[in-house]
């Protein structure tokens, strides 16, 4: 049993990875197909809700990226590149208060991650 989830997580993952790289070759059709493949595979694959949430976003599906962003946001709420992306939405649909909590949100997710790092680099030295 282990060795089918790891699989199948290796092939979810094999999906986002196709899906980013149609993404990037301007064919959105191709990636979100594969993308929704991978999230009922998987519902609670945050990278390919993410993944979703861009390419709805760079096609100004802003309804639908937000809803995608929604539910990685769900099951990842503390990542400063789903709440960078919600806060861009926000403003795209005109709700300049929830773009602002949303881009506060990426901002103190940010700094955190910078005190860590800079912790991290002293235990180092």
């Amino acid at each position: 049993m282990a060795d089918y989830r790891k699989e199948s997580v290796n092939d979810i993952q094999a999906l986002v990875e196709e899906a980013t790289f149609d993404y990037t070759m301007g064919d959105n059709d191709e990636a979100l197909r594969k993308l929704g493949m991978a999230v009922e595979q998987d519902p609670n694959c945050f990278e390919a809700w993410h993944a979703m949430t861009e390419v709805h976003f760079s096609q100004k599906k802003y309804d639908e990226a937000l809803a995608a962003a929604e539910k990685a946001h769900a099951i990842r709420s503390n990542d400063v590149h789903i709440n960078t992306s919600l806060s861009r939405i926000w403003m795209e649909k005109g709700d300049k208060k929830t773009a602002e909590h949303f881009g506060a949100q990426a901002r103190i997710l940010g700094w955190k991650d910078q005190l860590k790092e800079q912790a991290e680099e002293k235990e180092d030295t």
